[in-house]
Formats: C-alpha cells, structure tokens, sequence
C-alpha cells in the first residue's frame, strides 16, 4: 500500500468514525425550518456569500415537492444542512437553473435526470473542528443519485472550491466562473457523472455509502411510509462492510 492509500484509508476511516455520532433529519416542521434558516445565515454571513439584498434564507423552492432539506445533526446538535432538489425534464425547478438556466435545461432536454444540491451551510463554529462536516454534509446528495438513479450531481459553487468537488466527487467543469446577479459574486458550475463514478467513489470514500433502507428513509415520499422519520442513522458502515467483495455494484 503507497504511502498516499495510507492516508486516504486513515483519512476515511476518520470520517467514518464521526459519522458513527451523525443523525440526518428530513427537515419538515416550521421549527426545524427556523434552525435551518438560522444556521444558512450565520453560515453565509460568515464566509460573507449572503446573497444580494438577503433577508429570509427560506425561499419558495425550499417547498417543492421535489426538494429535500436535510439538517446534520453530530450528538444531537444542528451542525450542518443542505437541500437536494430532484431535478427532471419533467420537473426542472432547482437552485442550478435559476443561476445557469441553459446549461441545465440542456442536460435536461437530453433526457437526464439530475441531483442539485444547495443551500449547503456549515456551522462556522465548528469548521475546524469537524473537518468532516462538508463531506458528511454532502452525503445525502450521493445517496439521492443512487436512490433517484440519476444521471449527475451538479454542484453551483464558488471557483475557489472547485479543487474540492474535482478531487472528492471526479466532478467536471461544465461552466467556468462568471458573476451572477443574484449573488453578486462569482460561480461556476460542476457535474459529476454519478453512474459511472459510484464504484470509485464507494471505494475511495466508504462513508458516502448507504442501505436501501436508509435511502427509502431519506428520499421516500409515497404514501406508504407515512410521516418522515424523525431520525436517520446513516448505515455507510454496515453498507460499505458487506460490499467489500462485490465493488460497484449499487441497489
């Protein structure tokens, strides 16, 4: 083993060990909301990325019916949130074709289905502590593009960030940076090709992998499950335990 797989197998095994602490929550009621809202401010108003005239970080899409919110909760306490937008050529609302419209709508015009995550915030407190929390916090958008079997995970991020999503998530450069008018700063957009890099992926970094049951927990909708469930304990370990031997393979 080179010394470099020594310290990613060190590093993974790490996160894992975090994410043994870690509780998602499918963010439903008005008071969960409020958290949220409260933790994507302080968050934004740290790095100094609110966007322009800012003065409710709920926004209508937060209610769609293909938009996922999820808080991160590391023994019980908020830590992190993030909102997964499903994204069809049947169903195209998301944060990404707000900011880069015909990038998107040509994926989706070629019969894609996407993962938009967004509204991703770090509890600005604890970066430093937990420098697990944005990979952990971007768990659940691996888990939605396993559960919907979509095509690619964008990612509308500051340049700066980009080394991150190439490097962690093999993501490709789909637009260069350019300003946008709603956020008065610079972005660029990203897609991994979720498909084709999920063995890798799982491989490279075991804690993004989940159970069926976990994902049904995380995305499932139908009438049949009834009410979310107040708390989802991520199942990466048993998941990535018993795949050991059948590498790519994903239910």
């Amino acid at each position: 083993m080179t010394h470099m797989s020594t310290l990613q197998n060190s590093f993974a095994g790490k996160l894992m060990e975090v994410l043994d602490h870690v509780e998602y929550r499918r963010i439903e009621s008005s008071e969960d909301m409020e958290d949220v809202a409260r933790l994507r401010y302080k968050a934004y108003k740290a790095r100094e990325v609110l966007p322009v005239a800012a003065k409710n970080l709920i926004d209508d899409i937060d209610f769609d019916d293909h938009a996922y919110i999820f808080g991160v909760y590391y023994y019980e306490e908020l830590v992190s949130t993030v909102r997964i937008h499903h994204v069809t050529p049947d169903h195209r609302v998301c944060q990404s074709t707000g900011i880069f419209p015909d990038e998107i709508h040509a994926f989706l015009d070629a019969g894609m289905t996407l993962i938009d995550p967004a509204r991703f915030a770090v509890d600005p407190d604890l970066e430093l502590e937990l420098p697990a929390l944005p990979y952990l916090t971007l768990r659940p958008a691996i888990v939605g593009a396993i559960y919907f079997d979509t095509d690619r995970v964008m990612q509308h991020i500051r340049p700066a960030h980009a080394a991150f999503y190439k490097r962690v998530f093999y993501a490709d450069t789909v637009v260069p940076p350019r300003m946008t008018k709603t956020y008065g700063f610079e972005l660029t957009l990203l897609a991994s090709r979720s498909k084709e890099i999920r063995g890798k992926l799982m491989q490279r970094y075991p804690f993004f992998d989940s159970e069926p049951y976990e994902r049904r927990m995380m995305f499932s909708r139908s009438e049949d499950t009834g009410t979310p469930p107040l708390t989802i304990l991520p199942t990466a370990r048993l998941a990535s335990g018993g795949r050991r031997d059948i590498r790519g393979q994903f239910g």
